[in-house]
């Protein structure tokens, strides 16, 4: 799911370094803690999404995907 964020609006231009710096810590530590807090549930969401192209019986062969 992608979403469309104006940033322009959001982060105007002319931030000095060290907001920049500062948003981007904000940013990444709320990622982290949602991530750690939510790990089992994404980890299930992508197992869920992968394509098994591998045949443990037989290895050498691979599935055709699609």
């Amino acid at each position: 799911m992608i979403i469309d964020i104006d940033t322009e609006t959001l982060f105007p231009k002319g931030l000095s370094d060290e907001t920049v710096n500062a948003i981007n810590e904000v940013l990444l530590e709320i990622a982290t803690q949602w991530e750690n807090k939510h790990y089992h549930q994404l980890k299930r969401y992508y197992k869920g999404q992968q394509v098994d192209l591998f045949d443990p019986r037989q290895p050498w062969n691979r599935r055709k995907s699609g």
